[in-house]
């Protein structure tokens, strides 16, 4: 009988590799259905959409046909009586790059009053739109307009930082072959998302509060 130690079984480091890869993309998946599959109230046309104190309009670079179809939307609610004031929440990080600003002259060429929109410039990402909206507008109920793509993402992180949200789905047309960058996008800013509420961080930028009803106009600079 021989008396020698076994072989040892050597390591694969590749197969290592592939079984933490695919966890990962495991852990990835099911991050993404919790972010995308919540209990959300979306809504595709404006007269189902509940009354809501304000409408939270993000920006989506300048003039671009997202952005449009944000205003057009939030203009509708205004419009039909849903909502009393627009918050329109952007990056403005140059002067040659004011998303707020944009969308402010949009909605008043729309026809919407000048003193019923807000600016928030300094929405350079979702979770920060809505930290600041809570905390530096004092919003607590109203109604998200972005795309269906972005709503699920939006909701969730509103949701958690516990406001009440419903959302009107303001992709009134085809974004052709754009669509297909957003929806890919989407898989990577939910994991950010998750993470942004795990890690319970702050928006970017604070500043004193300008609560919605009594807000001058914006925060940061007046355009």
């Amino acid at each position: 009988m021989s008396t020698e130690d076994p072989p040892k079984i050597k390591k694969n480091p590749y197969l290592w590799c592939a079984w933490a890869a695919w966890g990962g993309l495991v852990a990835m998946a099911l991050i993404y259905m919790y972010v995308e599959f919540g209990d959300y109230a979306i809504f595709k046309s404006v007269q189902d959409v509940p009354q809501m104190p304000a409408a939270i309009v993000f920006g989506a670079g300048i003039e671009s046909r997202e952005a449009r179809d944000r205003v057009a939307g939030a203009v509708a609610l205004y419009k039909a009586g849903k909502v009393q004031k627009l918050l329109m929440t952007g990056d403005n990080s140059h002067v040659y790059h004011n998303e707020p600003a944009a969308m402010k002259r949009d909605a008043i060429g729309l026809g919407v009053p000048a003193d019923a929109i807000v600016c928030d410039y300094a929405g350079f990402r979702t979770y920060d739109s809505l930290y600041r909206a809570r905390n530096i507008f004092e919003v607590d109920r109203a109604v998200l307009v972005t795309q269906r793509y972005h709503l699920p993402r939006a909701m969730y992180l509103a949701q958690r930082l516990g406001l009440d949200v419903v959302g009107l789905d303001a992709g009134v047309r085809s974004y052709g072959i754009w669509q297909l960058w957003y929806d890919l996008r989407e898989v990577g800013a939910a994991e950010a998302a998750w993470l942004d509420i795990l890690t319970e961080r702050k928006a970017k930028y604070l500043g004193k509060k300008e609560p919605l009803f009594g807000a001058p106009g914006g925060t940061i600079r007046q355009p």
